[in-house]
């Protein structure tokens, strides 16, 4: 992209003057440059280019204006329009919903009688524009509007957005507050802005979408004074300082005689607008846009120097570092500067002094993102909790998917489960565990989802729930987990049967077949059946086939090689996964489907684990080709670089594990199996404030192979690592070669830990 050579230029003439002024200080090499939003912004990464700080409330960003399964993030690489730069906005998900509050600068007057349907109008007003001219960089995103020739800059704080318009073109121009501008899923239902005193705006959108009712209040304030207001209720023209409606715009316009640089500052909160005054008023106190845009940077920075790596090959580095960036983009704060937020019954709460957070993507982010922030964000960690506690004490469960305060129910399982048993396990305080468990047995105690089938038969049956082999292995993990939490805190009776519940993946196990496979009530299996079939969120399996599910025993990975017969049986079946050549079938197969090698779906989910199980069975150095083989082949430095969706920085944590050299098979296991390093040294602080550090002898793209271990300069005897050992700090010393070493970690005693251990 062109706006990565001029920020490589712009840095290389910053070392050139400090040389040439003699300076003799070292010149930091800035992780931040090492960061490209408009990585995912292609294929179907689903991410966005926009200004967002870590967990920050506000994510600035432009919208093409075009709905569509790869405009969920409101952008698209492959469009040419901007409709507006709105302030709320979703990374990576596979559902559309938010962009509200769409700011647009015009260099024209709004014409009355092309106002008409809604906020459909707005269309003419939409600008083309150039990749060529977009930058895009943590914090901060800039683009020309090549239609009014305007330069818009964003950038933000946690809870305001930050604009600055540079208008080329003298003559009368204008700021358009679109509060009716929807895509994907997103309706609004009522919304409305209103001019008070001393030049403040004020007003809320609530929308009903993805989250079935969600609302978000702003305040909002220009650095000069605005000609005229003019207020659009669906539609039509209102002659007052209030417009209140279900399509609402606001035109501010400005005199010709005017400045041609216009600044916006927009404040928001989900319970309130004192609460979204409170951060226009206080987050940001004066008009220095530079000075905002550096401080943006500088948090960023900080954030992403949690861990270091060398590595000579600049692609990796970058892939690595933006990899980062979007893990730490998810969940985002939601409640205001008042600690107050709109909960799940649609009330206003206040917290207890952590912060609330919102948009819980659960059924992808438990498996890495989750553990990832255990590592380097511990400090978050309790915070997290709190928010799912939080949620269940106003909602009555834990969060499924939760978005703005909104239960979505999207995707299967009970994911809140593992993220807090692993919380719990490795010893992290902060949150009530008696509350915890009680939350958690409540939502494997359900009836619904299928839940009053698995408790009574230990399965779904397929005639009787959808998704039914899927939603049987998921419930079995979080049932592990349950158990795992219950035994620690000595609460035998719910360990004993949770536990007995985390046997219930063997239920759907085929041995004829040695597929997990769908069955009826009376035990028969369904017939016809083709593991290749995928039939989008309308068959036995989510977002998958039998192929890609029969992998998803995270708890029991040795039961599973048990009852394929053996390690060898075991390798066999999973070799044929990565080696088969028949495609995925079905006329309406899930698009979710990616990434693929073999039928190995690294695009999504329920893949992300299965190149690590090698290592339970005995041939680890299995694990490390195919581990390399995947941060090579599904991660690469453009648009397209992603092979599924980003969802909420999952996709990501997956490649900031592996790259490292290990990745969590059983994400509340407390043990991390070893794959392949990609780089030379990696050096990160877990919260304990030790040091942790991974290097790496004789690396190379061809060196893909361990040939030994060492964990503080003693040889490692198995193929996993504690999350105790990592807090203890020290060094774990790798030697990689070209050719595997079959003999390293062979016996059954270095494989990584299972249920089935006796």
């Amino acid at each position: 992209m062109n706006y990565r050579i001029l920020k490589n230029v712009a840095f290389f003439l910053l070392i050139f003057s400090m040389v040439s002024c003699g300076s003799n200080k070292e010149v930091k090499d800035q992780l931040v440059n090492y960061v490209n939003p408009f990585i995912g912004t292609g294929g179907h990464g689903h991410t966005y280019p926009g200004a967002a700080l870590p967990f920050g409330m506000v994510q600035l960003s432009p919208d093409n204006g075009t709905s569509g399964w790869d405009w969920c993030s409101g952008y698209h690489i492959s469009d040419s329009v901007i409709a507006g730069f709105s302030h709320l906005h979703l990374s990576g998900t596979g559902i559309g919903d938010l962009a509200d509050i769409s700011v647009l600068p015009v260099n024209t007057e709004i014409v009355p009688d092309t106002i008409k349907n809604g906020s459909i109008y707005m269309r003419k007003y939409w600008s083309s524009f150039s990749h060529q001219s977009e930058q895009a960089e943590p914090g901060y995103y800039s683009v020309f509007l090549e239609d009014p020739k305007v330069k818009a800059e964003l950038t933000t704080s946690l809870r305001t957005g930050f604009h600055r318009y540079s208008f080329e073109e003298p003559g009368e121009h204008a700021i358009i507050f679109d509060l009716g501008f929807r895509i994907n899923w997103d309706h609004p239902v009522e919304t409305m802005i209103q001019v008070e005193k001393n030049g403040l705006i004020t007003g809320f959108r609530r929308s009903k979408g993805w989250a079935a009712d969600q609302i978000i209040y702003f305040a909002a304030r220009f650095d000069q004074p605005y000609k005229s207001f003019k207020g659009v209720v669906n539609g039509e023209l209102v002659n007052a300082n209030q417009a209140e409606g279900r399509f609402v715009q606001g035109i501010f316009t400005f005199p010709e005689e005017g400045q041609r640089e216009v600044k916006l500052k927009v404040g928001l909160s989900s319970a309130g607008i004192e609460g979204a005054v409170k951060s226009l008023e206080n987050e940001i106190k004066d008009w220095d846009f530079d000075r905002v845009k550096k401080e943006a940077s500088d948090i960023w920075e900080k954030q992403l120097e949690r861990i270091t790596i060398k590595t000579g090959n600049t692609d990796d580095k970058t892939i690595f570092y933006t990899a980062l960036y979007h893990s730490l983009l998810a969940p985002s704060l939601y409640s205001d500067l008042n600690d107050e937020y709109t909960g799940p019954d649609k009330k206003v709460h206040k917290t207890s002094g952590d912060r609330r957070y919102t948009v819980f993507s659960l059924w992808d982010t438990f498996r890495a993102a989750h553990p990832l922030f255990t590592l380097i964000l511990p400090e978050e960690v309790p915070g997290l909790i709190n928010s799912m506690l939080s949620f269940f004490r106003e909602g009555g469960l834990l969060p499924v998917w939760e978005l703005e305060g909104n239960e979505t129910n999207t995707m299967i399982g009970y994911h809140s489960v593992p993220v807090i048993a692993d919380a719990f396990l490795k010893g992290f305080t902060g949150f009530d565990p008696e509350e915890a468990l009680k939350a958690m047995v409540k939502s494997g105690m359900q009836d619904t989802r299928g839940l009053n089938y698995y408790k009574k038969l230990g399965f779904i049956p397929s005639r009787k729930e959808n998704e039914s082999v899927s939603k049987t292995l998921e419930y079995a993990y979080d049932d592990w987990c349950i158990a795992a939490m219950a035994k620690k805190m000595g609460k035998t009776k719910i360990a004993d049967e949770f536990t007995q519940r985390a046997f219930n993946y063997k239920n759907h196990f085929d041995p004829s077949t040695r597929f997990m496979r769908g069955k009826y009530e009376n035990g028969a299996w369904k017939v016809p059946f083709d593991p290749l079939y995928s039939e989008h969120r309308f068959d036995d399996y989510t977002e998958g086939n039998a192929w890609q599910y029969t992998w998803f025993v995270p708890h029991d990975v040795k039961g599973l090689i048990e009852l394929m017969g053996g390690r060898e049986g075991f390798i066999e079946k999973l070799d044929s996964l990565f080696e088969i050549k028949e495609a995925v079938r079905g006329k309406n197969s899930s698009a979710d489907i990616s990434g693929l090698i073999g039928q190995y779906a690294h695009g999504n989910e329920p893949s992300h684990h299965i190149a690590y199980l090698y290592n339970y069975a005995g041939v680890p150095w299995k694990t490390q080709a195919m581990v390399r083989r995947i941060l090579k082949e599904m991660y690469h430095n453009n648009p397209n670089g992603l092979s599924g969706n980003e969802d909420c920085g999952q996709m990501s944590a997956w490649y900031i594990l592996s790259s490292m050299g290990f990745y969590p098979v059983n994400p509340a296991g407390g043990v991390y199996v070893i794959g392949s390093p990609l780089f030379d040294r990696v050096s990160f602080n877990p919260g304990s404030g030790r040091t942790f550090e991974i290097i790496v002898h004789n690396n190379s793209d061809k060196n893909v192979y361990i040939q030994s271990v060492k964990l503080n300069k003693e040889t490692l005897k198995r193929s996993f690592i504690y999350h105790e050992e990592i807090l203890e700090g020290g060094m774990l010393e790798i030697t990689m070669g070209d050719q595997p070493n079959k003999e390293l970690w062979r016996s059954p005693d270095a494989s990584p830990p299972s249920l089935s251990d006796k």
